[in-house]
């Protein structure tokens, strides 16, 4: 059997894109999954993403992360598959779609996406650490010379470890420049290292960024390894809302593969 495939990559974070819309592609194959996303014996990627119907929206974004597993909500993946629903034909300049989080609006304008994410209201402040979940868990940690940790290392003894043991939490490195920009490097669960970029992790630093003071502007720049985002959002008293996601979302080349 042949796969027909689409290859994405939003800000360097990249994915296999799959019309799923007749139901056929083996989900529960963990290993082939994984194999897809490897990088030597496969096509290579980030994750995988699943275009399904969706009884009310105009479709339903189902995600694995690259070892294979049923991924939760990725921001740059979601960003992905609106550029894809338009090569499809499916939508024209605007969407609403099905995710693992709920309901998402987006808009798409000369390759450039712009995601809504879910509102975000409990988030943990420790003298060291920023702790919440945007659609995804994320440890934010501020450093300085961010270019220097050896995210691999630092990351996952950090995704491992108390509080978050087993469950895990994807793990983002955040360093400010300006007053409303900052460099991020984020170590991903589920990938097992550092990507390029992290739609929910910059979504995080953004937010994080704001509770804690390091900046009182509510459309933050982020510069990550893969290229420039943006994260801007509303306070409305404890919650933060109209929370959108920005940047670049790029189809890179399409094929068939024996599965």
């Amino acid at each position: 059997m042949k796969l027909h495939f689409y290859k994405y990559q939003g800000a360097g974070n990249d994915f296999i894109m799959v019309d799923n819309r007749d139901l056929l592609f083996p989900k529960t194959n963990t290993h082939l999954i994984n194999k897809l996303c490897d990088r030597r014996f496969g096509i290579g990627a980030d994750g995988l993403i699943l275009l399904e119907p969706s009884k009310k929206e105009d479709f339903t974004m189902v995600y694995f992360n690259a070892d294979g597993n049923e991924g939760s909500m990725c921001g740059n993946g979601g960003r992905c598959i609106v550029a894809f629903a338009k090569q499809l034909g499916i939508i024209t300049d605007e969407t609403t779609f099905n995710a693992v989080d709920g309901l998402h609006y987006a808009t798409i304008a000369n390759e450039i996406v712009s995601l809504k994410m879910i509102d975000i209201s409990e988030i943990k402040v420790t003298d060291s650490n920023v702790f919440l979940n945007t659609g995804s868990p994320h440890h934010v940690q501020f450093s300085k010379n961010i270019a220097e940790i050896n995210v691999k290392k630092l990351g996952a003894k950090i995704r491992y470890g108390a509080p978050y043991f087993e469950t895990g939490t994807n793990v983002n490195f955040a360093e400010k420049i300006t007053a409303n920009s900052f460099k991020v490097r984020t170590y991903e669960r589920g990938v097992e290292g550092e990507t390029l970029a992290c739609g929910t992790g910059v979504t995080a630093v953004a937010i994080a960024a704001h509770i804690t003071n390091k900046t009182d502007e509510n459309s933050i720049k982020i510069e990550v390894l893969g290229g420039d985002l943006e994260v801007s959002f509303e306070k409305v008293k404890n919650k933060y809302t109209n929370i959108f996601l920005k940047g670049p979302a790029e189809f890179v080349f399409e094929g068939n593969i024996a599965i």
